[in-house]
């Protein structure tokens, strides 16, 4: 063999590892635009300025959480309690505050900034209590956040009993169903989530930190890193976001009640792994994030445009979710290969 052909054969196989390696970067991408182009086929009313807002607003609640468990899962780890935080944040905002007369529940008036901030208090704890369970105690982040789950459930039963709350504060009200110069105040918020959210990532030592937790735990031990601290944070701002999202869904929905948010954990978990962010930490982001989120948006809104049979259409959404899972575990065992050839 000559050494152009050497050359050239070792350019190509180069070329080749890193389409491989960003396959993760690149289906969901890929897999985006194919939807677009193929719902403006199917439907004239999808490729439209007011769709658009909607599809912006419909992965409003979601994306706010997404943003917290991006930070979670870029630490290799998960929580499976954000639709309950959420819906136990949303249910104490409306605990708090009063309701009208027709209203079966037993509930504690206060002023509207104070029932925010017990509801902000109220998703701080239990977040805490996720981070003390898995840093301090030791509990699998998946157990530990499943037992949540049950507690925030338990939260809501024990406020509501069965019943239905419908007013919140002014601010929460505003943020949560307003608009801004015609624009959903709402979406407005997840946006500012999302900026927030990737220059902390992207630019603080905090967001270097959980890369290098998420990448090779016992190395950012040895490089002075507090892994437990990184954890712990990681998992209160994931409860943060889930309690500010279940706050504003609850506006945005108008009713506070038991089990409203259920749905919404496999739409954000969906939303971070269909990305590409890897459920082995350390690679993604919430630039994927995004992404994800568009795909998700997307497709549900585009399938509600062609009315496709609404069972039919989970069916979708899963299939989807699995086949992000196999390119996410296949990138993962090219790189645990390469580093293997590499030692």
């Amino acid at each position: 063999m000559t050494v152009q052909q050497s050359s050239s054969a070792h350019g190509a196989s180069r070329s080749g590892n890193f389409l491989r390696n960003q396959m993760r970067n690149i289906a969901p991408f890929a897999t985006l635009i194919l939807l677009m182009i193929f719902f403006s086929i199917a439907s004239p009313s999808f490729a439209t300025i007011d769709n658009a807002s909607n599809i912006l607003t419909q992965i409003s609640v979601t994306g706010i959480m997404a943003v917290g468990l991006t930070f979670v899962i870029l630490c290799g780890e998960i929580d499976l309690s954000v639709a309950s935080i959420a819906n136990a944040t949303g249910i104490v905002v409306a605990f708090f505050t009063l309701q009208e007369a027709y209203v079966n529940i037993a509930n504690v008036p206060l002023p509207g900034w104070l029932a925010i901030v017990f509801a902000l208090a109220a998703c701080v704890a239990l977040g805490l209590v996720n981070a003390v369970g898995t840093t301090v105690i030791g509990i699998p982040s998946f157990i530990m956040t499943l037992a949540m789950m049950q507690i925030g459930a338990g939260i809501c039963a024990l406020l509501v009993r069965g019943q239905i709350a419908y007013n919140v504060p002014d601010l929460v009200m505003t943020l949560g169903s307003g608009r801004v110069f015609g624009f959903p105040a709402i979406a407005l918020v997840l946006i500012a989530f999302l900026i927030v959210g990737h220059l902390t990532l992207s630019y603080t030592r905090f967001g270097r930190y959980i890369y290098m937790v998420g990448g090779n735990r016992e190395a950012a031990e040895y490089s002075g890193v507090n892994v437990k601290l990184v954890l712990g944070a990681a998992l209160v701002i994931c409860a943060v976001c889930s309690g500010i999202a279940g706050m504003l869904g609850v506006a945005h929905f108008g009713s506070a009640q038991q089990n409203e948010f259920d749905g919404y954990l496999l739409d954000a978990i969906a939303a971070v792994v269909v990305g590409g962010t890897s459920l082995f930490g350390g690679r993604g982001g919430i630039g994927n994030t995004i992404v994800g989120l568009c795909v998700l948006g997307v497709l549900n809104n585009g399938l509600d445009h062609i009315q496709i049979d609404s069972f039919l259409k989970i069916l979708i959404r899963g299939l989807i979710l699995l086949a992000a899972l196999i390119v996410n575990v296949y990138v993962q065992n090219i790189r645990t290969v390469e580093r293997a050839e590499g030692a």
